[in-house]
């Protein structure tokens, strides 16, 4: 099979990477595929290390409540050029994958009458995807219920990187023991100012301040993104159970976890699910709309977290401690792996395929 599929994305990780992994599934199959977004955003960052084709265009942030002219004529100078790429390559199909930095892809693609499919990670319909639902081919969604969406959609789930690693290895490679229960911190890949200040000193109080991971029975990974390391360091220098890093491998950091201190945004909640990591979910309260509360409460109901908001931050102690029981830590591993079963970006690829009448 030839033809180009064009990957609308860009803004955040939890938009790039699923992009990223259907790309690589649909290249497998014989297409060609290539990213859109904002030039010189991290999802044309990502692209170069992916060695994935990428096509820059502006966009703008629409905040529907206080909606800004920089940012209006931004999104609309976008589409004029995504259009001038479209009709430039000639996608066979475009796939807008959510946020801002996806918009004028999928809007210009609709503009031009090229088949476009949407994939919603979130369990809440984002503003972009509400403006291109209406005339896209197709819907699909990450969550089996997704608040504001019209119709019925195709329920896929949330393509990831598709790789485990045994925990003994993973915890080898990272540096960390074998033995001790290992939890994660992780706030992104650029890190979470609460996480990392907040989250240091419920721990060391809970698990003492000194002493090692072989009296204590725990160890904990922290990925604090760059830009923190050099705060979070000096307030756990004296633990050696605790360890701080800028970045981690978060395939291995995930396949070493027992259980894991999150915001939540669902392409982290998907990793999570796939690796059957029970979480402790501190959602972002300023993130768009409030979908990363309501990927938290859907991952909650569905057993395998907790949320304790921010304003809840006091009682963060207990809820690591009742979800570190052996119990509970079996319960809630066996319904995450429900959520984000193998196969996501192969579902997805299907859909493609079926749309543009390949054979089965």
């Amino acid at each position: 099979m030839s033809g180009l599929i064009l990957l609308a994305t860009g803004g955040t990780g939890g938009h790039i990477y699923p992009a990223v992994a259907v790309g690589r599934t649909l290249q497998e199959r014989g297409f060609q595929s290539a990213l859109i977004g904002r030039r010189g955003g991290l999802e044309e960052e990502i692209a170069i290390q992916e060695n994935l084709t990428f096509y820059g265009v502006d966009a703008g942030k629409i905040d529907r409540q206080r909606p800004r002219a920089g940012e209006l004529l931004l999104a609309w100078r976008g589409v004029m050029q995504a259009r001038q790429v479209l009709r430039e390559v000639q996608p066979a199909l475009v796939i807008g994958f959510g946020g801002y930095a996806s918009l004028p892809g999928t809007l210009a693609a609709q503009q031009l009458r090229i088949p476009t499919i949407l994939h919603e990670q979130n369990a809440r319909l984002g503003l972009t995807q509400r403006l291109a639902q209406r005339r896209a081919q197709l819907v699909t969604t990450s969550h089996l219920r997704v608040a504001g969406l019209r119709g019925t959609p195709t329920w896929v789930g949330m393509p990831v990187r598709e790789q485990r690693f045994p925990r003994e290895l993973a915890r080898s490679r990272l540096g960390l023991q074998a033995e001790p229960a290992t939890i994660l911190v992780m706030g992104g890949s650029q890190g979470s100012l609460t996480l990392n200040r907040r989250v240091p000193p419920v721990l060391l109080g809970l698990f003492g301040r000194e002493g090692s991971h072989r009296n204590l029975g725990i160890q904990v990974l922290h990925a604090c993104g760059p830009r923190w390391l050099g705060e979070v360091v000096p307030a756990v220098a004296r633990v050696p159970w605790y360890h701080p890093v800028a970045y981690t491998d978060a395939t291995l950091a995930w396949s070493a976890a027992d259980l894991a201190i999150t915001r939540s945004g669902s392409s982290t909640l998907a990793e999570a699910s796939y690796h059957g990591v029970p979480l402790v979910m501190i959602p972002l309260p300023s993130a768009a709309e409030g979908h990363q509360l309501a990927n938290a409460r859907a991952q909650e109901a569905a057993g395998a977290g907790v949320v304790v908001t921010e304003s809840e931050l006091a009682s963060l102690g207990s809820a690591v401690l009742s979800s570190l029981s052996a119990d509970t830590l079996a319960a809630r591993r066996a319904a995450a792996l429900t959520l984000s079963p193998a196969g996501a970006a192969a579902r997805l690829a299907d859909q493609v395929e079926r749309l543009l009448g390949v054979p089965a």
